[in-house]
């Protein structure tokens, strides 16, 4: 892709996934970390509250921050989603994990390439998205009281249907934006924001429906 904002863009969030992913690892093998983020509530819901903020500053004051501290920023949240994202290297078997995340790299890289290369206006596509993920949010806090696990499948694969939708819109509108006339490192701080949680959740729920579980 020639370019530069997407070039940033796609660079950044692959070094956020790589700390996330890191993190997450070196924290799964490491019993004292696992017993102070797990067996501690405490410390797992300040986790979690920080975590949730740091995205929420990040959306809505990106493009005022200055580019250094939009970079920390990102950094700091890809580091504090590895922290709890650990669970995952706990619940899955590691080659079944890899073999998922191969797989959801490469259809996320088919992804992007269709909205990079689609002459549809997918600017409309937006507020549908938007509905869905609410709707598909308000099922699984239902679904967390009656605990069904047709409906948890279900809602999987919904939500890899949304987020197919998401990386598609997403790649078009960060490629619109390559002449807003707006700061490029800021910008590519966005567009990694939104592609990394693209990727993240679309991994995640792959990895629910073709993962296999450790015993």
């Amino acid at each position: 892709m020639k370019d530069n904002l997407l070039s940033k863009t796609f660079l950044w969030m692959c070094f956020g996934l790589l700390v996330t992913f890191a993190t997450a690892f070196f924290t799964a093998t490491s019993e004292v970390m696992l017993e102070n983020i797990f067996l501690n509530d405490t410390t797992y819901i300040i986790l979690i509250v920080v975590e949730l903020l740091l995205v929420l500053i990040l959306s809505a004051r990106v493009m005022k921050m200055k580019p250094t501290t939009a970079k920390v920023c990102f950094l700091l949240y890809s580091f504090v989603s590895g922290l709890t994202f650990s669970a995952i290297f706990i619940a899955f078997d590691i080659t079944s994990i890899i073999y998922v995340f191969l797989g959801a790299a490469g259809f996320f890289a088919l992804l992007s390439f269709i909205g990079y290369t689609t002459k549809i206006d997918l600017s409309k596509m937006g507020i549908y998205l938007i509905f869905g993920l609410l709707a598909v949010i308000i099922m699984g806090l239902v679904n967390m009281f009656i605990a069904s696990s047709e409906l948890e499948f279900v809602l999987s694969i919904i939500i890899i249907i949304i987020f197919i939708g998401y990386t598609i819109y997403d790649v078009q509108k960060i490629k619109y934006l390559e002449n807003s006339g707006l700061p490029q490192d800021n910008l590519a701080i966005y567009g990694a924001l939104e592609l990394y949680l693209d990727f993240i959740n679309l991994f995640i729920h792959l990895l629910q429906i073709f993962g296999r579980r450790d015993d």
